[in-house]
């Protein structure tokens, strides 16, 4: 007997009538579930009880706007994920801005055309999974991982990275704790076309006597979604347990530590300050040493052996 599928939940919050019943009948004839909302604090009420695959927010409504509730919604760890598409009449670049700052992902002008708007829901919901099963595995697996926006607010965060942070920061809260100003400038250096330069490691200054926190950049995976990866101590540190458990030069160690965090060959030589084809050479040895045949496979025994992973 086939089993049978779990229908996707749709929030549609606005406060027309009319608005509600045309993207009620749109979504239900898609083969989704669909709650209705027809202002903030209701919609409010009901995630408490039931999390949606993906809300349509009106941005102007009656007392508390669609954008303040977006960002309510986002202050929960468990409803980050959700992605949120505001809907309205207004197409300024103002209120365009103004939503996705708030946590939308999308934005629509009035009148709705059901068709397009489907096609939105179908891709959003997507890359939502695919965003949340990604996420669940840097859990399941321990990685000291973290996503930050462009501005150093902190999307996101394994258990493990919050940990470390709630350590270290008292002020800590996961979706409201923006990074220091020095960090926000490095972040803009390491998203910029010209970042070759920029330092893919920065110190995180904690509060009283925490241990020595460092960020790493590990690279772009959104518009405005930055990986970063949280490092306890001295980098130099992660040399020394891969010269100890995987039996290779000080050398291969440095090249080997920045293949395990995405960078490329170029970006290796221009770090440590060395041609491409040096770069190789070493990745050579390296293979060699470790018996693999490529640089995913040597990244991957990398990650094991600094444990975190």
């Amino acid at each position: 007997m086939r089993k049978k599928e779990t229908r996707d939940i749709g929030l549609v919050v606005d406060d027309s009538p009319e608005t509600l019943r045309m993207l009620t009948d749109a979504i239900e004839e898609a083969g989704m579930t669909v709650l209705v909302a027809r202002e903030s604090e209701y919609a409010l009420s009901i995630i408490e009880r039931v999390v949606p695959d993906v809300i349509l927010m009106d941005a102007l409504m009656p007392g508390t706007d669609g954008f303040q509730t977006c960002r309510r919604l986002k202050q929960n760890k468990a409803l980050a994920h959700v992605p949120v598409i505001f809907m309205t009449g207004l197409s300024d670049t103002e209120h365009i801005i103004q939503g996705l700052e708030a946590g939308g992902v999308d934005y629509v002008t009035k009148p709705l055309v059901p068709g397009e708007l489907l096609a939105r829901i179908r891709v959003h919901l997507a890359n939502a999974r695919i965003s949340q099963s990604a996420r669940t595995a840097l859990d399941v697996f321990g990685r000291f991982l973290l996503a930050a926006s462009r501005t150093g607010r902190i999307l996101w965060c394994t258990p493990q990275a919050a940990r470390l942070l709630g350590k270290a920061f008292r002020d800590f809260d996961t979706g409201e704790y923006v990074l220091p100003p020095n960090v926000q400038a490095w972040l803009h250096q390491c998203t910029a076309e010209a970042a070759s330069s920029t330092p893919a490691s920065i110190d995180l200054k904690a509060d009283g006597s925490s241990p020595k926190l460092q960020l790493l950049y590990v690279g772009q995976i959104g518009p405005d979604e930055n990986l970063l990866r949280l490092v306890e101590g001295d980098l130099g540190s992660d040399q020394s347990v891969l010269r100890q458990k995987l039996l290779v030069t000080e050398r291969e160690a440095e090249v080997l530590l920045w293949i395990a965090r995405g960078k490329s060959n170029r970006d290796i030589a221009d770090i440590l300050h060395l041609s491409p084809r040096t770069v190789n050479k070493h990745l050579e040895q390296i293979y060699a040493k470790l018996g693999v045949e490529n640089r995913t496979s040597a990244a991957a025994l990398a990650v094991r052996a600094l444990g975190v992973a």
